[in-house]
């Protein structure tokens, strides 16, 4: 049996069309990435196969068990992270972590063992008596995959785990994640808009945007479908329409201000190129990365996409009205 089961799942907000009918099966111990821009779909996915939103149509199935028809039994086997911290900052880490052990039926007995357990795998058991308000960004998102994993679920739910931490805290995460996977077998959903994580810790990525799943595949199989390097020219006349003419150029796509192209054998064709582009001021040639490959599927960055602040709070504040 498959961790995850989607089928023509569709979630609309009003007008908007949130997420347009997705098909995906996620294996059982599977690191599995949702990539894209915000407003792209990632999270109000993780929200229906949390049960915290109701499709409007399709079905989709966790752990065997129907989101529609069984939420509760989808609730007891899954865990789930958010973006947002949702801890209570006045209690202690401990305290915190008791509350969601009593609300979740962990056995009395059990409570403290299963406390001190997840608090060494996060390396936060010297600070479970302090008061949440005074951790660190990286402590507070630490203290919510030990809440997460305090009933020991079998799929953990991560919305962008490491948002707007610094590169070192954000790597100790990602190795975290990857020791939950392989010594836990645990199935692992994550939500990102870092190409870098998602390179590093999926199996798989679904590159998803306007609600579509538009990319499906492990990261060195989705590079390694562009069939040949990448070529980033900036110059000013280039000559775009003479460039998608030449038999070994097979994408042209404009942004920020170049033009990136995916080209067969750029070390035996780049003279040629240049020759046919115009005023080149500079060129950077290098092997596809996650990057060239959403750009090569959307025809944008993703940093470009991303939504501001006001996005986001409207697209959580619909979210809570739906509820």
């Amino acid at each position: 049996m498959d961790a995850i089961n989607i089928t023509s799942l569709t979630k609309k907000y009003d007008k908007i069309l949130a997420v347009d009918k997705i098909n995906l099966t996620i294996k059982k111990g599977e690191i599995f990435g949702l990539l894209g821009p915000n407003g792209a779909g990632k999270t109000t996915t993780l929200m229906m196969l949390s049960t915290l939103l109701k499709p409007t149509s399709g079905k989709a199935t966790v752990n065997g068990f129907d989101v529609m028809r069984e939420p509760a039994k989808v609730r007891e086997s899954i865990g789930m992270v958010f973006q947002d911290p949702s801890s209570d900052e006045m209690l202690t880490g401990y305290e915190n972590l008791k509350l969601h052990a009593l609300m979740y039926d962990v056995p009395l007995k059990d409570i403290n063992r299963k406390i001190n357990d997840v608090l060494a795998l996060v390396d936060l058991n010297e600070r479970k008596k302090d008061i949440v308000k005074k951790y660190s960004g990286g402590m507070r998102r630490r203290m919510e995959i030990a809440r997460g994993l305090l009933h020991q679920p079998q799929i953990l739910f991560l919305d962008e785990p490491t948002l707007g931490l610094d590169p070192q805290t954000r790597e100790r995460i990602w190795d975290y994640i990857e020791n939950l996977a392989k010594n836990m077998n645990m199935t692992i959903i994550l939500t990102t808009h870092y190409m870098e994580e998602a390179e590093n810790l999926c199996d798989r990525i679904a590159i998803i945007d306007h609600g579509k799943i538009i990319a499906l595949d492990s990261p060195a199989n989705l590079k390694r479908a562009l069939k040949g390097d990448t070529v980033c020219l900036k110059g000013k006349n280039l000559f775009i329409d003479r460039l998608r003419k030449l038999p070994f150029v097979k994408k042209v796509a404009k942004s920020d201000g170049f033009v990136q192209l995916t080209v067969e054998n750029s070390a035996k064709n780049l003279q040629k190129l240049l020759e046919t582009a115009g005023e080149v001021e500079s060129v950077e040639v290098h092997s596809p990365d996650l990057n060239d490959v959403f750009l090569h599927y959307t025809g944008k960055e993703i940093r470009e996409q991303e939504g501001d602040d006001m996005e986001q709070l409207r697209v959580f504040t619909r979210v809570r009205q739906s509820k």
